[in-house]
């Protein structure tokens, strides 16, 4: 899989763009601030309708601009396919397959399958559970399209059974059990659409651990041996995790049993105490966790060990997605540079940021694309070329 064609309209600093990429190794430099890190940004988003560094879709759309259009053409075994998203603010984005409209820009998930590394990834290692969240969720979307369905039907369940929540602690003292009644029910949401999720992600660091400790082994050959476990506030789930276990129904069945007994301290607290969005991805170093103990280098090791991991894993389950690598190799030392180099040598397409060639491993043959401005005065960016 590579990706033949991007094209820009008012995405972040880009008023345009349209940019000829190929397979194998392309580079774009440029210094800090030209935009670079922009187009991996909108490939990214094409990938999983997400940026690695914002929340809201808001900032990508140029200032002074109404929306902003990301186009992609994605080659996967000698197929053309043309994905067209249109980000808006305060509307709901579109999205089109060939040029034809979709009634949900989730459709379009699956046709580019990315893997990116980012300065932002050391959040992965050091940051707060929901960083490893999201991680968890992008890979499995990636290896099942359909698990973004399944994470937003879980979130407009979170957010409904939540608001019930805050208004069925007062309604019990006031005598009103319609309310525990109706809770009831969201609780049966919350438990089948948690349990997919939580199915999901169980699989996928099963399947996911024995890669990371591969790849965490060439990056930091000397190190610690690196693991993963999937960690749970529920201890059924945790324990059926621990055990392999994939199975919605037994999740299920323990999600339900723990809203039972978290009943009155949520409704004292008027928050949502059990679900997969309270779950968490362990990463250990021999006996420690990562977190806390890791030194620095480990740390980007741990981080770096993660994405590659999973770009193995997707490219046994399918065809190789693409390896974006934005400003990686500032980050490493000469050896993990030739390391992951070498795995990067492999992947069919690979696109890399740099802000000076001196980033780059030495002798590597790519292509490089130089990112410039048209007017150096207000800092437009406005043209790339080879």
């Amino acid at each position: 899989m590579y990706v033949r064609h991007l094209g820009l309209t008012d995405f972040r600093s880009w008023p345009r763009v349209d940019l000829e990429l190929e397979p194998g190794q392309t580079v774009f430099v440029a210094p800090n601030g030209y935009g670079k890190t922009n187009l991996v940004e909108a490939l990214w988003y094409s990938a999983t309708l997400g940026s690695h560094r914002v929340a809201a879709d808001a900032p990508l759309i140029r200032a002074g601009a109404e929306r902003a259009v990301v186009s992609t053409v994605v080659v996967n075994d000698g197929r053309e396919l043309a994905v067209d998203l249109e980000i808006t603010t305060g509307r709901a984005n579109k999205a089109r397959l060939n040029r034809s409209p979709v009634r949900s820009p989730r459709e379009v998930l699956g046709v580019l399958r990315a893997v990116l590394f980012a300065p932002e990834d050391l959040a992965l290692v050091r940051g707060d559970p929901s960083e490893r969240r999201r991680f968890l969720d992008e890979v499995a979307t990636s290896r099942r399209p359909r698990i973004a369905g399944v994470r937003a039907d879980y979130e407009k369940v979170l957010r409904q059974r939540t608001a019930l929540l805050k208004t069925a602690g007062p309604a019990r003292y006031r005598g009103d059990t319609s309310v525990l009644d109706t809770l009831e029910i969201w609780d049966g949401h919350l438990a089948a659409h948690g349990a997919q999720l939580i199915s999901a992600r169980v699989d996928l660091v099963n399947q996911l651990g024995p890669e990371v400790e591969k790849a965490y082994q060439l990056l930091a050959p000397a190190s610690r041996p690196a693991a993963i476990r999937y960690r749970s506030g529920i201890e059924a789930v945790e324990a059926e995790a621990g055990h392999g276990t994939v199975d919605p129904a037994v999740f299920e069945t323990a999600l339900l049993e723990e809203c039972a007994r978290k009943r009155t301290a949520e409704l004292e607290r008027g928050v949502c105490l059990v679900g997969p969005h309270r779950d968490d991805l362990e990463l250990r170093l021999g006996d420690q966790p990562a977190k806390g103990f890791a030194s620095h280098g480990e740390s980007w090791s741990m981080a770096l060990g993660l994405r590659l991991g999973s770009y193995e894993l997707l490219r046994t389950e399918g065809t190789d997605p693409v390896l974006l690598l934005d400003d990686v190799f500032a980050e490493l030392d000469s050896a993990r540079r030739q390391a992951l180099a070498k795995v990067a040598a492999s992947a069919e397409q690979v696109l890399v940021t740099a802000a000076v060639p001196e980033d780059l491993p030495m002798d590597w043959d790519v292509r490089r694309v130089q990112v410039g401005m048209r007017d150096a005065d207000d800092g437009r960016i406005s043209e790339v070329v080879s």
